[in-house]
């Protein structure tokens, strides 16, 4: 039997249905819309590019020094003075000097003396051994007497030339033009024998001098090309070869020096000029550079999130870090031309999650 308020309850039921199902759709939760910072990658070519700052110098330099010990009463050139060979750099005071020449002529004069003597003794000696009105052990010590006394003059004739080339060694000249970089000594200053007087530089031949970090250095392939520019005139600039690499670091800085050869350096690069160098550091045909601050971690290995511009939503894809480069982060495999990766917000992003780009950046 059919209940007279049949529809009354359909009505009823349905009403009741349609209002649990929209508390059903009300109650579901909604996927979160992330904003974030993108960057589309450009596939890198040719090569990494750094750049150092360094100076001019001379490829030939020599610290000059007295070879004799005294006091410095002359000192004509100065830092930056051009000399030839031959010029005068600085000069002792000569009065000691000069008083050894004098005791070592008065020694050789006493010995040529003693020699003359024992000469005419000897053959006296011997004249009288002859005839036979003298023995031979008298004989004998006059033959001794003359051996010494020429082993004396040859004794003191070394000195005499000592005690001239040491009046002579008073006197600092250069040994090849060149230019005074280092000034160690002034007039009035004690030199003791070697010690470093000027630094005489050879212009002739300049190189371009870096301090290079150890990363850069490791980074660098052997014998990379470098450009080096003047750094107060960009237009200004020549190539170069490494020539010298140091094997040991600076004990203060941790630097390591290069020297580049420059055989065709420009005459405005001067001994001491501020330079640049540019050197390809390695090959980075096919290399992305990407922000550090789009590296994740997955599993361990180093990741990235990709962009689906279609769906709006992100996927992680491994990749291959070719270095690491200040806040840059250089890219061997992994990403390619056009990828759309995440920059910013990265930690917070999920598989398959729905993202809103902030802006997009070639890179």
């Amino acid at each position: 039997m059919i209940p007279r308020n049949l529809p009354g309850l359909l009505v009823a039921v349905i009403s009741a249905a349609s209002a649990l199902g929209a508390c059903g759709k009300s109650d579901a939760p909604t996927q979160d819309i992330r904003p974030v910072r993108t960057v589309t990658v450009e596939q890198g070519s040719g090569a990494d590019k750094q750049q150092v700052t360094g100076e001019i110098a001379a490829r030939n330099e020599s610290d000059l020094g007295f070879r004799t010990d005294g006091k410095i009463i002359a000192r004509p050139v100065d830092v930056g003075s051009t000399v030839k060979k031959g010029d005068l750099l600085a000069r002792l005071d000569p009065q000691p000097r000069q008083q050894d020449l004098q005791a070592a002529k008065a020694n050789y004069v006493s010995a040529q003396a003693t020699l003359a003597k024992d000469q005419s003794a000897e053959a006296r000696q011997g004249k009288l051994l002859k005839d036979g009105y003298t023995t031979q052990a008298n004989y004998d010590d006059a033959l001794s007497a003359l051996r010494t006394a020429q082993s004396q003059l040859d004794s003191t004739s070394a000195k005499l030339r000592q005690a001239q080339d040491n009046l002579g060694y008073t006197e600092l000249r250069a040994d090849t033009d060149g230019v005074v970089t280092v000034v160690n000594a002034n007039v009035g200053q004690v030199m003791s024998q070697g010690q470093p007087v000027v630094r005489l530089a050879q212009p002739s031949e300049r190189e371009a001098v870096f301090n290079i970090s150890d990363a850069m250095l490791r980074a660098s392939p052997k014998d990379p090309p470098v450009t080096v520019t003047l750094s107060g005139n960009p237009s200004i600039s020549t190539a170069g070869t490494v020539r010298y690499v140091s094997p040991q670091a600076d004990p203060k800085t941790r630097t390591y020096e290069v020297r580049v050869s420059l055989p065709n350096a420009p005459p405005e690069m001067r001994l001491g000029s501020t330079i640049i160098g540019t050197a390809d550091l390695f090959d980075a045909k096919g290399i992305v550079q990407l922000p550090g601050s789009a590296l994740f971690q997955q599993e361990g290995k180093p990741a990235v999130w990709v962009v689906d511009p279609k769906a709006e939503t992100v996927s992680l894809k491994p990749i291959v870090v070719e270095r690491y480069a200040g806040d840059q982060i250089l890219v061997a495999d992994g990403v390619a031309r056009g990828d759309v990766v995440v920059t910013a917000g990265v930690q917070k992003l999920i598989p398959g999650q729905k993202v809103r780009l902030l802006n997009t950046v070639p890179q």
